[in-house]
């Protein structure tokens, strides 16, 4: 059986219309232990969302729904956590963090996590 590390979402959601929303329910379906961080302090399908950025231990993979001009704030948080990867989901391409994750070791994946995830192409 494989490991399947834990999934960071920045800009999770409480907004059921919303991607980042998507995408929680998406990975909890499939077994993937998942956090998140946004603008308010939430449970999903018990998935606690964090509104601080809480320092994570076991984080795998960062998925984005930040614009850009919103990720800034974000930049230490990430090199902090040390992801193996970032995913960019459509809409939040950021070359400025891209180079920055980049020189850190850390893989950037310009994708959408909801395609990865129906495509069996997500796998940690």
């Amino acid at each position: 059986m494989e490991t399947k590390h834990t999934t960071l979402i920045i800009g999770a959601t409480t907004n059921p219309n919303r991607y980042a929303y998507l995408a929680l329910e998406s990975l909890v379906k499939r077994n993937y232990p998942v956090v998140g961080v946004g603008l308010k302090e939430a449970e999903i399908n018990g998935v606690k969302i964090h509104k601080d950025k809480k320092v994570f231990s076991d984080i795998d993979t960062v998925t984005l729904y930040l614009s850009a001009k919103n990720q800034i704030g974000f930049y230490d948080y990430l090199l902090q956590l040390n992801p193996r990867r970032v995913i960019f989901n459509p809409g939040t391409q950021n070359p400025e963090l891209e180079n920055l994750l980049a020189k850190n070791d850390i893989k950037v994946v310009h994708a959408c996590t909801l395609v990865m995830l129906k495509t069996g192409q997500y796998k940690s």
